[in-house]
């Protein structure tokens, strides 16, 4: 299974990152991690509203209508899109002033998972982090190098998870009751000829969709057995995440970087920052709020 993504919207980002659809407005939201950028992106019309902040922004989840949890620089706020007001939530790392917030979403159960990374990339800096409804934070992994992708089974059975450089995609058993996580595998081990591995999604059929840094693609593996199933060729090298949208759930948003890549490499890969698309023959799940 092979399929060409085509680009949708050419923004030049800096680090598009984060996309999640809100289905029920069909809208797809998506963050400019190092522009300090909300998008909001209308595929009906073609447009895209921006918002800005003063610090990074490394992930977007939906909330109650018109509010949304963000991951930043500087902790968790919640988002009034409405009122264009910004509420500080937590900062489990106030005291680790080079972390920031990277990749991150909520579980079936509505809690909102993000991860953290040092700003210079010193390894085993990160921590991954659980939201609860409470506002309640918890640390569930520490030694995290670049917290990255973060995927539930259809069957609220597993939890998937990415630390980028570590090139895997590990597995837990998951209690969505509880959100307590157990029995850490190995799921998928990236290939070094494919990039790394960064954000991802997973569909109903529980595969998992892999965005790779460097690797100019999207694959999808079967966590179970660890088999690749298909690929996504993306005309920019640095692909950063993916999530399933469109009114069938059947279209695969695909978020790229612009950063790091040098002159020639930008010339080769005129596209990168933009956001993709590509229609699949599979239907992705709808993303969790923050309940």
């Amino acid at each position: 299974m092979f399929y060409q993504a085509e680009l949708v919207l050419d923004l030049q980002a800096s680090l598009g990152e984060g996309p999640q659809w809100d289905s029920r407005n069909e809208i797809l939201y998506w963050v400019d991690i190092l522009g300090k950028k909300l998008h909001a992106f209308d595929p009906e019309t073609g447009e895209n509203r921006t918002y800005q902040f003063d610090q990074y922004i490394g992930a977007v989840v939906l909330g109650k209508p018109g509010r949304f949890l963000l991951a930043m620089k500087n902790g968790i706020y919640q988002y009034d899109i409405h009122l264009n007001e910004l509420t500080f939530v937590a900062n489990p790392e106030a005291a680790l002033p080079n972390n920031r917030f990277n990749d991150g979403k909520c579980d079936p159960a509505g809690r909102f998972w993000a991860g953290t990374m040092d700003l210079n990339g010193k390894m085993g800096q990160g921590s991954l982090y659980r939201l609860d409804a409470n506002n309640k934070m918890t640390r569930m992994l520490s030694n995290v190098s670049i917290s990255n992708g973060l995927a539930w089974s259809p069957d609220r059975k597993y939890m998937y998870f990415i630390d980028t450089p570590t090139k895997q995609i590990v597995a837990f058993d998951y209690d969505d009751p509880s959100g307590d996580i157990s029995n850490k595998r190995l799921a998928v081990q990236i290939p070094d000829d494919m990039g790394n591995p960064d954000g991802m999604t997973i569909d109903s059929d529980g595969m998992i969709w892999v965005a790779h840094w460097g690797g100019a693609r999207v694959t999808r593996w079967n966590p179970q057995t660890g088999e690749l199933l298909g690929q996504v060729k993306v005309p920019a090298k640095n692909v950063t995440s993916c999530t399933f949208g469109g009114k069938n759930l059947d279209e695969l948003y695909i978020t790229t970087a612009k950063n790091g890549l040098s002159e020639a490499e930008l010339a080769e890969y005129p596209g990168s920052g933009g956001l993709f698309k590509v229609k699949t023959n599979v239907k992705g799940m709808v993303s969790h709020r923050f309940e």
